[in-house]
């Protein structure tokens, strides 16, 4: 006591206790940090910003790795914990409608509000050199597509990464848990124990996700500059506007109509919706997507099994886009829009954007064949594959935004959604919007 230094030495706290940890910011921060960062690096290293391709890559592949092991028990837990099977075939009917009524309305808007406009008439496609198209099918063989959703083999499907057949697969199984009693129990409590354990791998693997979005937009700056966005400026600007339309006008409405808080939802989830946006990939946010929509208040047996319905047969930003490019090229090339052709499109595009999702370069096969309908030019449309990468991002959010809104309309219907961030939040919205 008689040491003052002593008395300070008794009275301080660990060395352990004063080491400060270093706080990361949240991951919205970070990813637009990574964007900031990636931009300037493509611009002031674009030969080395072209070798990063394989970060984002590499990336991608750690996400898709985990998608199977996780949706497979995911809907074969969420079918097996439901009441019957006839819960399943009314979710399961909900949803498909919805997302038919859904993307046929946008379609509908696209393809008028494009005709009208004129989008296209005047563009000089001339000037501008097509993309490399090869190895990208130029057809949609619909009656291999239908057979393609039963598996011949699960366990090849599962290796190819077929999401329709894993899901045709899942609900089958799913069912017949349900109709095995207490036998099913065991095997379900294993499957939930995979499905937690590939969130676990999950959120480990987001944490990479600055460092993946830094290799993402140096290597878009590099690889592709600008030059030939600003070719087809006035395409890219409509396709975001109209993604713009949907979000502010057609999905509040929506809202509206079956009561659900859009705006409280986004908020939820908005961090998410720009991952997408930024990485061009809507698998990155599945396993995040489902467990943010648990905890807005979506029974998870609705979300485990309407997300990756949805990103089969709901692809709104997909539609727009099939939409207004095949408007977009027949005004450039002068191949006239008459009434029957462009019914015939919308017709042909209904069809062929539903269920594509596991072909590789779906927009552009569905493109190809919606296109060779009405007579549209190879290389008009292998123009604006090179422009893809920029409007890719907005149809992605907007295919990540719509899913997450079919889940919470889904729930609603089936009275399975608890508004969690109302109770939370006084100054709630007292219109569900």
């Amino acid at each position: 006591m008689s040491n003052s230094g002593t008395v300070v030495a008794e009275n301080a706290p660990p060395a352990e206790g004063r080491r400060r940890r270093i706080t990361l910011p949240p991951l919205g921060v970070q990813v637009l940090i990574a964007l900031v960062v990636g931009a300037l690096l493509g611009v002031a290293a674009p030969a080395f910003s072209d070798e990063l391709k394989i970060v984002g890559d590499g990336f991608i592949r750690l996400i898709k790795m985990t998608i199977v092991p996780l949706i497979f028990p995911l809907i074969v837990v969420s079918v097996a914990r439901m009441e019957s099977a006839k819960t399943v075939g009314r979710m399961a009917t909900k949803a498909l409608l919805y997302f038919e009524i859904v993307t046929t309305v946008i379609l509908a808007f696209t393809l008028f509000a494009a005709f009208v406009s004129g989008i296209g008439k005047g563009a000089n496609l001339g000037s501008v050199d097509p993309a490399d198209t090869e190895g990208i099918g130029r057809s949609v063989d619909l009656k291999n597509l239908f057979l393609h959703i039963i598996p011949e083999n699960v366990f090849a499907s599962a290796g190819e990464g077929e999401l329709l057949s894993i899901l045709f697969f899942a609900v089958f199984l799913g069912m017949a848990l349900t109709k095995i009693g207490d036998k099913a129990k065991p095997v379900v409590a294993v499957f939930d124990a995979v499905a937690d354990a590939m969130f676990q791998m999950i959120t480990w693997i987001i944490k990479l996700t600055p460092l993946a979005v830094v290799a993402f937009v140096a290597y878009n700056t590099a690889h592709y500059g600008w030059d030939l966005v600003v070719k087809l400026a006035v395409f890219v600007l409509v396709f975001y506007a109209a993604v713009l339309v949907v979000l502010v006008v057609l999905f509040p409405l929506i809202a509206v109509v079956f009561r659900v808080p859009y705006v409280r939802m986004l908020r939820a989830v908005g961090d998410l919706l720009f991952l997408s946006f930024v990485t061009r990939s809507s698998e990155v946010v599945l396993a995040p997507l489902i467990e943010r929509l648990d905890k807005f208040g979506v029974d998870r047996k609705v979300s485990s099994f309407t997300l990756p319905l949805g990103y089969s047969f709901n692809a709104d930003g997909a539609t727009m886009y099939e939409g207004l490019a095949v408007v977009f090229l027949a005004h450039a090339y002068g191949v006239e829009l008459t009434v029957p052709r462009l019914i015939t499109t919308l017709l042909v595009l209904m069809l062929l954007t539903k269920g594509i999702a596991g072909v590789p370069s779906a927009s552009i096969v569905v493109l190809f064949s919606a296109g060779a309908t009405i007579g549209l030019p190879a290389e008009g449309i292998a123009i604006l594959l090179a422009v893809d990468f920029v409007v890719d991002m907005a149809r992605t959010g907007l295919n990540v935004t719509g899913n997450s809104l079919a889940a919470l309309v889904i729930a609603k219907s089936e009275g399975r959604f608890t508004d969690r961030t109302k109770a939370a939040d006084p100054a709630a919205e007292k219109v569900e919007v």
